[in-house]
């Protein structure tokens, strides 16, 4: 039986929309790399890494659209309020060194789960996944404390940027 529990609670159809398009991104990245282990490349050699730079690009992108490099502007540009229904995010504390929020569900979670992952695979991909924001945070001079994940069974993911 599984430990991965994530449900929405926010069932809008806009928002269930966007959930889906989410989704698909994360089929696409366990299919990569379940294609890449069939051919004996195991997906940690490569993936991290490939996230990571996609990461740093974003992260290079909202510091150029909001004008600042400030966690502030991170909140406003990426974590906006669309995409806190989206991910039934709280936010908890944002300042211009420190942003920490909660995560309450996952369409990147869910995916995996309708693709048939195993916990273990789940687990694997969510932090390949994290490589993305950790790229951010790079980009913003800081670093990305990940304590909790709806991957990991969880209730919450629990991200911390701080410089």
């Amino acid at each position: 039986m599984s430990i991965v529990k994530n449900e929405p609670k926010i069932k809008f159809a806009l928002i269930a929309a966007i959930r889906e398009q989410l989704e698909q991104r994360a089929a696409w990245l366990y299919l990569l790399c379940d294609e890449a282990r069939k051919k004996g490349l195991p997906p940690m050699d490569f993936a991290p890494e490939a996230i990571r730079r996609c990461g740093i690009g974003e992260g290079k992108f909202l510091i150029k659209k909001g004008k600042t490099d400030s966690l502030k502007g991170l909140r406003k540009t990426l974590f906006s309020l669309p995409a806190r229904k989206v991910f039934e995010m709280d936010v908890i504390k944002s300042t211009d060194d420190e942003l920490e929020l909660h995560f309450h569900y996952c369409p990147l979670v869910k995916a995996w789960q309708k693709c048939g992952c195993s916990d273990e695979e789940i687990a694997m991909l969510c932090d390949i996944a994290m490589c993305g924001d950790r790229g951010i945070g790079e980009a913003y001079g800081c670093e990305l404390e990940l304590t909790k994940t709806i991957a990991g069974g969880d209730d919450i993911c629990h991200l911390r940027y701080h410089k």
